[in-house]
């Protein structure tokens, strides 16, 4: 018997009321469930196996699956004891505002399109310039992670470079075009070199700045520049939590004709910080940026920002208008990589409106605060700190690296906390982010517990 409108709307939103309700249970659960689900948990997965349907199945049994299976065997990121990448959990505001913005199901390309994400990412676009006290003319573009930003930066520094050597990049593509030069950090991330990879730059020819043993390049050893060179910088490398010097590497590029481009994705949140703000002097100078929303601002995946100086070049790069979709070039569309897409600046506009300035500062200040707690605390437990912190980042190692590695799986195991390990100094290491809101003293000192209890064991298990 077919349905009618009414019944159809009544099970639309019972269905909504159900996930919501699983939502709430799951929110309200994240303190205590392992951080990394189990071997059992992860073995349930296999209930997804499945052979594609050939007829319609109940919409309560899909969502249940999802559950039942599903939030169990999540890595808990939204919870207070995850400590892995730089990933904060979501704020309830935020996450709050997607919700309502998935129920509006806009393609926020344009005001057209949709006037309320118009408006609202354009508000979101001059608020995030003005926390990270970034030049107010620049172009923001809300995209989907600091690769898709980067990708759009660097499309349109290298545009502009071409541009100023009398090459039309839109008319001619590559082929023949003049060399376009990429200096980048020894310990430059992945995301940037995937970017110019995609673009075209082949990795054996980006040339490599060297770095101090902090990780920052060395401007004294800064490789030669020209007006045909993107320089791409750090604001925050990845296991050091370190910045490059910008004010005399920005000056040389300057000098030089060359487009710098600065890696953001959490370090930059530093600029809202009134106590870290000094790491970031001279960034201002650079002509693009990225940075990450669903990092340090604690907003839902996927949010992120591209920022370039020049708003004009960068609607000029990535401008979309066809015959039946005009639109400004402050829209979205013709500002970042996307023409469909949603409204990701939404969630980054709720949490700047609900936390202010003071509230991003203190959310900043806070986990800098505890990062610097852990590390004076390892050395005591018998761990080697490799750095002191500079921001939210703990490096450390214990013993061999087996020992190292070893020591990382028993915390995973014991479902208490979870950090990831990396490798520093071509020798296996542990990274301790602290990001989320909802992390607390309390949470910390679970944190410390938790890694002496597996140093205990792991020497124990070593007699």
């Amino acid at each position: 018997m077919q349905r009618t409108a009414t019944e159809e709307q009544q099970g639309e939103l019972q269905l909504l009321r159900d996930a919501e309700a699983r939502a709430a249970r799951y929110i309200a659960s994240v303190s205590e469930m392992p951080v990394f689900p189990d071997a059992a948990v992860r073995q349930q997965l296999a209930r997804f196996d499945e052979p594609l349907p050939d007829s319609r199945r109940d919409a309560t049994e899909t969502l249940a699956l999802l559950d039942e299976a599903g939030s169990p065997a999540t890595t808990v990121s939204n919870g207070p004891r995850y400590f892995g990448f730089v990933i904060g959990a979501t704020l309830p505001v935020a996450a709050a505002a997607q919700r309502l913005a998935s129920a509006w199901d806009q393609c926020a390309s344009s005001q057209m399109n949709s006037p309320v994400a118009d408006k609202i990412e354009k508000v979101a676009a001059r608020w995030l310039l003005e926390i990270l006290d970034l030049p107010r003319e620049s172009g923001v573009a809300f995209g989907t992670s600091a690769t898709a930003s980067t990708l759009v930066c660097l499309s349109v520094a290298r545009r502009e470079l071409l541009k100023k050597c009398g090459w039309d990049f839109d008319a001619m593509g590559l082929l023949g075009a003049p060399e376009i030069k990429v200096v980048v950090s020894e310990l430059a991330h992945i995301t940037v070199l995937k970017a110019l990879r995609i673009l075209g730059f082949g990795q054996a020819r980006l040339i490599k700045a060297p770095v101090d043993s902090a990780g920052r390049i060395d401007p004294a050893r800064l490789p030669a520049l020209d007006g045909q060179t993107i320089l791409c910088l750090q604001a925050g490398e990845v296991n050091t939590g370190s910045f490059d010097p910008f004010l005399p590497l920005i000056e040389k590029a300057k000098q030089a004709g060359a487009w710098v481009h600065v890696d953001g994705a959490f370090g930059l949140w530093a600029r809202a910080s009134p106590a870290k703000r000094g790491l970031t002097s001279g960034i201002e100078g650079a002509d693009s940026w990225t940075t990450d929303g669903h990092k340090w601002l604690n907003t839902p995946y996927d949010g992120a920002a591209g920022i370039c100086r020049d708003r004009n070049a960068m609607a000029a790069a990535m401008n979309s208008d066809a015959v039946y979709s005009t639109a400004s070039t402050e829209s979205q569309k013709n500002l970042g990589i996307e023409f469909s897409r949603s409204a990701r600046g939404v969630p980054i506009w709720a949490a700047l409106r609900t936390l202010g300035r003071a509230g991003v500062a203190e959310l900043i200040e806070q986990h800098c605060s505890m990062a610097a707690r852990i590390a004076k605390a390892l050395p005591g437990l018998g761990f080697e700190l490799l750095c002191e912190p500079v921001l939210n980042q703990v490096l450390f190692r214990y013993g061999t690296e087996a020992q190292t590695r070893e020591l990382q799986q028993r915390v995973e195991r014991s479902g208490k906390a979870w950090f990831g390990g990396t490798v520093w100094n071509g020798e296996p290491a542990l990274r301790i982010s602290v990001s989320s809101w909802r992390t607390s003293d309390q949470d910390i000192d679970a944190l410390l517990n938790t890694l002496q209890a597996a140093r205990g064991s792991l020497d124990r298990g070593n007699r």
